[in-house]
Parts: C-alpha cells; structure tokens; sequence
C-alpha cells in the first residue's frame, strides 16, 4: 500500500488529519516516507500544518492551497495535548463583532509554547489557567470547534490588547460585542483575569462606551471579590497620570477614540 492510497482511505474513513509517528506505524522505510510526504504535498493533497502534522486538504480547497485552521485545529490540540479556545479577534467575530479582522486565527492555548511549522494562518496566544467552564463548542465543517464565550471574550480584549492591536482597537471590538455580554457572568471570569484588568473594563464600559448597567454590576463583582483596587494607569504603554477616576482607580493616561461603526 502507497501512502497516498493510505491517505485516501484515511479521507474516506471521514478523517481530516494524521501524524508523522502515526505514519511511522505503518511504514517502516524513513527516506521513501519523507519523499513519498514531499511528493503529496507537492500535488496539494496534504499541507503541513504543524511540525510532524499533516492535513489532508478537501476538494473545496485544494485549488485556494490554503485550508481554514478551523477546519483542523480540534485535531491539531489533540495532537499537541493541550487544551486551547479560538479567541480574540476571532472569537469576537463569531459573535458580529466583526469590524476589526483578524489577520490570523488566534488561538489560545497554555504556556510553554510549542515548537511550530511555519503557519501564517494561526497566530498563538498563551495564558497560565484555561477556563475549561467559559468555553463554547461549536460545531465545525469537520468535527467542532473550541471558542470564548462573549465574556471571556470581552476580558481577553482588554487583558491581552497589545495582541490585538492596541486597546483602542480592544475598545471598539467591545463596542460591538458588549450587546451579547451579560455583565453578571463576568463573575466567571474573575478567577482567570487580574485586577487591573477588571479595572479597566469597568473604566471603559462606563467612561468610554456608556453602558453604566454593566459598569455597575461589574464593579459590584470586583468591589466583592478583590479587596482593594490600587491606582493603575488606563494604558501601560503611555505615561502615568497622577489624577485616577475615584471608583475604578484607572487614570485616563490615554484619550480612546472607537473607529465608526
């Protein structure tokens, strides 16, 4: 049996992906492997996604050569063994809040990183805890897929916004998303995020974008669950302020202006 009619039955079977030491299982000749893998490549047939990983590359996308990480990513943190969410940007547009694109599919996974092929099409983002409980299961064109709910969402906007642009950028992703966002799930996420960055939120719900109902419930969440909030500047990349806004403690060292939307 050749490796590529191992791959098309593989396909057949109503798989999208496999590994190289899953191959080695298989085939025992190191060098007519590699050769036989550079030539399916080659042809569009399978696309190296990861360092030893492989997808085999459907129909509908082997004239664009590009096929979408959503399609294999499940798979993918399988075989990585480590959890992960679609988030970011791209978890924002799931929800309309589609005015600013990503360039990449963020996906957030756990610390230390790992060793990649070269993927222009994922862009890998790390936190220390994953909030197993606020994600959401979608399902995909093959399999489901993994994603933020619109609160986790709406907090890793703002505590991760030097990876999404800045948080003026941050800010007018939450002008769109914050229409889905129950203030009181907040609470979830406060285990998985800083005080400072909850402060920032709260400065920006009411300061920036006037939603002062959730402002409110969010500071009544903070003011439970931290004990003190200690004076922090709005922005890290800018120069501190002495003044702070009374209630969240953030000073405004930084004017945001969202883009029209």
């Amino acid at each position: 049996m050749s490796l590529n009619e191992w791959v098309q039955g593989q396909a057949e079977r109503g798989r999208t992906s496999f590994s190289v030491k899953e191959l080695r299982a298989v085939f025992s000749d190191g060098p007519t492997l590699k050769t036989a893998l550079h030539r399916l490549s080659s042809s569009g047939k399978i696309q190296m996604v990861h360092r030893g990983f492989y997808v085999i590359v459907p129909i509908q996308y082997r004239l664009k050569g590009v096929v979408p990480p959503s399609y294999y990513v499940d798979e993918l943190m399988a075989y990585l063994q480590k959890p992960y969410y679609i988030g970011l940007l791209s978890a924002a547009a799931m929800y309309g809040a589609a005015h600013q694109r990503a360039m990449t599919t963020q996906v957030m996974t756990l610390a230390p990183r790992a060793r990649t092929a070269r993927n222009k099409l994922i862009g890998w983002h790390y936190r220390q805890e994953m909030p197993t409980l606020l994600l959401v299961t979608k399902n995909a064109e093959m399999g489901v897929v993994k994603y933020s709910g619109p609160e986790l969402t709406a907090v890793d906007m703002v505590q991760f916004a030097s990876h999404v642009g800045g948080l003026a950028r941050a800010t007018t992703v939450l002008a769109e998303l914050i229409e889905v966002v129950d203030a009181a799930k907040l609470a979830d996420v406060v285990p998985y995020t800083t005080t400072a960055t909850l402060q920032r939120l709260g400065y920006l719900l009411e300061h920036v974008l006037f939603e002062q109902d959730k402002a409110d419930t969010l500071y009544t969440i903070v003011r439970d669950s931290r004990s003190t909030l200690r004076p922090i500047p709005l922005s890290t990349s800018h120069a501190p302020t002495a003044a702070t806004h009374s209630r969240w403690r953030v000073s405004a060292n930084v004017d945001i202006e969202i883009d029209n939307l």
